[in-house]
């Protein structure tokens, strides 16, 4: 049995983790952790749905972690887990850190973009960005993964096929428009948003000042090979879960919708959690709410020479916690789906 701890159980991608985790078939969990409690506190006090476990949430030790877990993860916020980070990977434990600390990797960028000095610089070229359609081979001998972010999951994956097809797409006339369930920005923003405005829908941090503006340039330009910029507006929608990102990519060239439907199907053959969907099929939330599923549908329009894709997920779920379970399944080279289906 593989031991694991959770340090920050305590928010929303916390929760799930266990969730996931305790119906994992090769997982013990041997550490619950809580960045704000210094006294031992059941979980059951917390979380009355988990009264059926006698866990505890223990004040963060990394020498009992080291002990007492093969792998860690870390669902805390950004700009904390860099300076826990090097204390668990110096002690040998595998770490999927669910922030941002570790996923750009030019720390400048970071600073830039979180507003902190990064105390950890020398350990983001360990880190491997864990979007395992992608780069499950670099994960697999990883000891720090950085699990992506949920609006980048789903641009990464819904553009990563044709940004391999050279020379059909202008990269630098990529337009991003993404709608996510309120659970996305926190349990303390989702209490905000239920006391003052639901069932609200609005944009927020437009014009390129979301923090995922850099992350998904980022990757976008790794999979390209050339400096990708995008225009990116994210949405709060009045769900509790779930995300839907529309992109727009214009044609260099004209390609019938058909033919980029099978390039898809191709480049993610074999991948458990997509889901290439037939022409004219369009993906809803509410067909991956609970799983760890990517939908992806596609469609061009030629009276605009533009290819538009749709990329849905659950943003708790495909979008942090279930990926980064997906994740620990590579490194431990067990089945993908082992616990997540």
């Amino acid at each position: 049995m593989i031991r694991v701890g959770i340090v920050g159980v305590t928010g929303y991608t916390g929760e799930e983790l266990l969730k996931i985790l305790l119906k994992h078939p090769s997982v013990k969990i041997t550490g619950l952790y809580g960045r704000s409690f210094s006294n031992e506190r059941y979980l059951k006090d917390l979380y009355p749905h988990f009264a059926f476990l006698s866990l505890k949430i223990e004040a963060f030790d990394t020498k009992k972690i080291a002990n007492n877990c093969d792998v860690v993860f870390l669902a805390l916020p950004h700009a904390v887990a860099f300076r826990i980070v090097p204390d668990l990977v110096d002690a040998g434990v595998k770490v999927i850190d669910l922030s941002a600390d570790f996923r750009l990797k030019n720390p400048k960028v970071y600073e830039k973009w979180y507003k902190v000095n990064h105390s950890a610089k020398e350990y983001i070229n360990q880190a491997v960005y864990g979007l395992p359609e992608l780069n499950a081979d670099e994960i697999k001998e990883a000891f720090l993964v950085a699990n992506p972010g949920c609006y980048p999951t789903t641009v990464a994956l819904g553009c990563a096929p044709v940004l391999a097809m050279m020379d059909l797409v202008d990269l630098q006339g990529i337009i991003i428009d993404s709608k996510s369930g309120i659970s996305g920005a926190g349990r303390k923003s989702s209490q905000k948003y239920f006391d003052n405005e639901h069932p609200n829908f609005r944009a927020y941090k437009i014009a390129s000042s979301h923090r995922h503006v850099p992350e998904i340039e980022q990757e976008l330009s790794i999979l390209s090979g050339e400096d990708v910029i995008i225009n990116f507006t994210p949405h709060i929608i009045p769900v509790e879960r779930g995300m839907l990102s529309t992109i727009y990519l214009n044609l260099k060239k004209y390609v019938p919708t058909n033919v980029i439907i099978e390039k898809f199907k191709e480049f993610y053959r074999g991948r458990q959690f997509i889901k290439i969907l037939d022409e004219d099929v369009m993906p809803g939330i509410r067909d991956v709410v609970n799983t760890n599923y990517c939908e992806i549908s596609m469609k061009v329009d030629e009276r605009t020479d533009r290819l538009i894709i749709i990329s849905v997920i659950d943003n708790l779920i495909k979008g942090a916690s279930g990926q980064a379970v997906q994740n620990m399944n590579i490194i431990f080279k067990l089945p993908e789906t082992a616990g997540l289906t």
